[in-house]
């Protein structure tokens, strides 16, 4: 019975030691995300990490309303809003009318700054397409599942 459970353990069944596991890798992990430097053009700008989700959004799916923007980042237009201008006044996004409805902005990244967002970018989607390659696509949803299911769970955790 004892070698069963053992390599239950080690077949990954054993909930709490993949919790610990867990527990030691997503420091580890932000950690070496945050490392990543940042492309020369761009240091100088004070970019922070809550600048990546925007940016990432915008160099995967292209230009897009701040309302838009928003809803893919699950954040209020406001806060969307005040990132989108503090980052045109430093010339690393454009806003311009929208062509169909000229009330509306589209917020794009700026001609000029794209590829160094890009190379700043690559490192991390190239990680993730390694990884998740030889997975099926059931695989992927359920990892991709799995991440949000925790972030929504340490939220609850914490009452917030």
């Amino acid at each position: 019975m004892a070698g069963s459970a053992r390599e239950e353990a080690g077949a990954g069944g054993d909930v709490d030691a993949l919790v610990r596991e867990l527990l030691l890798l997503m420091p580890r992990m932000a950690s070496r995300v945050k490392r990543i430097p940042l492309p020369e053009g761009l240091q100088a700008q004070s970019l922070a990490p809550r600048h990546l989700s925007l940016l990432s959004c915008l160099l995967f799916d292209g230009p897009m309303t701040v309302n838009e923007l928003a809803a893919r980042l699950g954040v209020a237009p406001t806060t969307v809003s005040l990132m989108v201008g503090d980052l045109s006044e430093k010339g690393i996004l454009d806003r311009r009318e929208d062509a169909s409805d000229r009330r509306r902005r589209i917020v794009a990244i700026a001609a000029e700054r794209h590829d160094a967002i890009a190379a700043w970018l690559a490192p991390g989607a190239a990680a993730w397409r390694r990884v998740l390659g030889p997975l099926t696509p059931a695989e992927r949803r359920l990892f991709v599942d799995t991440l949000r299911a925790y972030e929504v769970a340490v939220g609850e955790e914490r009452g917030v």
